[in-house]
């Protein structure tokens, strides 16, 4: 099963109810190598059902000592594609990272600051 980190408002139980129809269960942990920022929320039904004007969103600059913390959360395939169409919003984009355990994880970020592909 894939993990998705999340620092911020897949967290909320609200979300996780109306994008996956449950509660998701996660350890805490680090995104190395990003630093927070925040997006403004142009989308009138994400403002609705999320109750945010802007969204947290992390950048990467690739520095060592930068860490985002948030939860690492086990998802299915099918719980991956509904967060891919509840992050939809402009300027995120989903890549693959490592934590600071270690894991391997999916992460959205600011699509204007993901680093290279390797």
């Amino acid at each position: 099963m894939p993990l998705v980190f999340s620092y911020g408002t897949l967290q909320q139980e609200r979300v996780q109810l109306s994008t996956f129809g449950r509660l998701l269960t996660g350890q805490e942990d680090e995104l190395v190598g990003f630093e927070p920022s925040l997006v403004k929320n142009e989308d009138p039904e994400a403002v609705a059902r999320t109750g945010k004007t802007h969204h947290a969103n992390v950048t990467f600059n690739g520095r060592d000592d930068s860490r985002v913390s948030g939860t690492a959360f086990e998802i299915t395939d099918a719980e991956l594609a509904a967060a891919d169409r509840y992050e939809r919003v402009d300027g995120y984009r989903r890549i693959a990272a490592r934590l600071a355990s270690g894991k391997q994880t999916w992460v959205y970020i600011d699509a204007r600051s993901a680093p290279a592909a390797s």
